[in-house]
């Protein structure tokens, strides 16, 4: 029977495929009303709050339901708000964020995010495996500002359309790209590293967090 891991993992990438192609008939779609600002912009801050709370950031938990209360009064209120703009901010406001995140554990005297992560999963860590690590962490928060670049650039320049290609299906698949060229990339590089799966690093991560 499949674990109930497999289980979640399944379930949450229903979930996010569910959930990008309802975002972009919802942006695309015209005529639309301004409920439809709340189902594209609201599940992100919705699952931070969720998150916040559990794990008692009460401040962060509240800040965040504030944004999506904001978002829902906005809606009944009837209050013209640039969708198309929120959109994009959104979507460009996520990637600095991931950017500001992982290149803040660059600085020193702090741990670079990748090897917090990679010490999880490997039983043996290396000097070599925390030079590695760190410039991953690098390579990480460069591709994030590259990605809120390339949005802004694209919703100056062509259609809103095309931008919503972008933001919704093309998004995803240069993470799954990015994940992919890293593993690739890795072994090539150091053949010696311990092997190991992106559910590893799943498995390890929701551990280390505290899921059950």
């Amino acid at each position: 029977m499949p674990s109930r891991f497999g289980i979640r993992i399944v379930a949450i990438g229903v979930g996010s495929v569910a959930y990008v192609l309802g975002t972009h008939w919802l942006m695309t779609r015209p005529g639309g009303s301004p409920w439809n600002v709340v189902g594209v912009l609201s599940p992100m801050p919705a699952a931070i709050a969720f998150g916040a709370w559990q794990a008692g950031q009460r401040f962060l938990a509240l800040g965040a339901a504030g944004i999506v209360a904001a978002l829902c009064l906005q809606a009944v209120l009837g209050v013209h708000v640039s969708a198309q703009a929120l959109y994009v901010a959104q979507h460009m406001g996520i990637h600095l964020f991931l950017a500001m995140l992982f290149a803040s554990t660059l600085r020193a005297g702090r741990k670079p995010l990748i090897t917090t992560l990679a010490e999880r999963v490997h039983r043996v860590f290396t000097p070599d495996m925390v030079a590695y690590t760190r410039k991953v962490t690098l390579a990480w928060a460069l591709y994030f500002i590259a990605m809120a670049v390339a949005s802004l650039m694209l919703y100056a320049v062509a259609p809103f359309d095309a931008w919503a290609l972008f933001a919704n299906l093309l998004t995803p698949l240069a993470i799954a790209a990015m994940f992919g060229a890293e593993y690739v990339l890795r072994y090539r590089l150091h053949p010696e590293f311990e092997r190991t799966s992106v559910a590893d690093a799943v498995r390890s991560y929701m551990q280390g967090t505290g899921t059950p």
